[in-house]
């Protein structure tokens, strides 16, 4: 744990000397099995807070070797830290190990998300090979230029509601538990039927047109730059699809899901998650489907050669 002599010193240490400290060397998988992509991509893993899964993590980035790796966004949570700090050793792990990568050539790029915005700032990261920007374009092996960036900008076109946005399906089943529970204990009091239920679905319904404004503000925004599609996080709803003729791609989160995009040797993406153990695609159906940026636009989704 960082020791700090007053509570006052503990709120103004800056992000930078949380990532710069020397907190240890990162995990390492014993034999661990090597997966080698070309470019990986995760975001949201909320360093700092309590429900950030990063012994999952940590076992994840000890077993990949790659060319990029792309933080997309609210990697360290100052949110949660200047409300209340917790900053186990192994949140310092995780960091040193995005350096070690760094060091050893990888290129390494942090883009900056609403909850460490104070990255934003000219010379957060001073000495450091890690790139700290807003956004980038990255070039996949197979010609696709894509937008890549946290993914808060698109707040707006979600009416800037973005707990409705990570309102997940689930909510609609809890609804109905809530539902059955409330009302009996209400029957037992003689008071009326309320629905419970209806409320939260209305919440939930709310929650799917988010999403939806959200993936379409990202695709405007790679529409209006030229580019064949957009690689962000924010949301915590892992996707990987084409959308209006254009690729779509969010990385999920590291505090529920555990899932990342990688782009392989030959410029296929795939999503993974981080399952008992190891990393598996969350639909293997689809781990090859890609938007081919020589194709007209709208003609859709082309199947990669595996």
């Amino acid at each position: 744990m960082i020791q700090y002599r007053s509570d006052d010193e503990r709120r103004q240490a800056s992000l930078a000397e949380v990532l710069l400290g020397n907190h240890g060397l990162g995990r390492r998988g014993a034999g661990a099995t090597k997966r080698r992509y070309r470019a990986v991509f995760l975001s949201d893993v909320h360093l700092g807070a309590r429900a950030a899964k990063v012994e999952f993590l940590s076992d994840f980035l000890a077993e990949l070797e790659t060319e990029h790796l792309y933080l997309v966004g609210d990697i360290i949570d100052e949110w949660k830290l200047r409300r209340s700090f917790h900053w186990p050793s192994s949140h310092g792990r995780v960091l040193r190990r995005f350096a070690e990568l760094a060091d050893a050539g990888v290129d390494v790029v942090y883009l900056t998300g609403n909850h460490d915005a104070s990255l934003r700032m000219p010379g957060a990261l001073p000495d450091s090979r890690v790139r700290c920007v807003d956004e980038v374009v990255h070039e996949t092996a197979d010609g696709r230029r894509l937008l890549v960036l946290h993914g808060d900008a698109f707040d707006a076109h979600a009416d800037g509601q973005a707990w409705h946005v990570r309102l997940g399906e689930r909510a609609y089943e809890l609804a109905l538990g809530l539902n059955h529970a409330y009302n009996g204990v209400a029957r037992l009091f003689g008071a009326d039927y309320r629905s419970v239920s209806l409320y939260l679905k209305q919440l939930v319904k709310q929650a799917v047109r988010a999403i939806d404004r959200f993936e379409r503000g990202a695709v405007a925004a790679c529409r209006e730059r030229g580019l064949d599609g957009v690689v962000c996080g924010h949301i915590h709803k892992a996707e990987l699809r084409e959308l209006e003729g254009y690729l779509y791609a969010n990385t999920g989160d590291w505090v529920e899901s555990c899932t990342a995009l990688v782009e392989h040797l030959d410029g296929r993406l795939e999503l993974l998650q981080w399952r008992a153990g190891r990393a598996v695609p969350i639909d293997p159906a689809r781990r090859v489907a890609a938007v081919d940026p020589r194709a007209a636009r709208g003609v859709g989704l082309r199947e990669a050669t595996a």
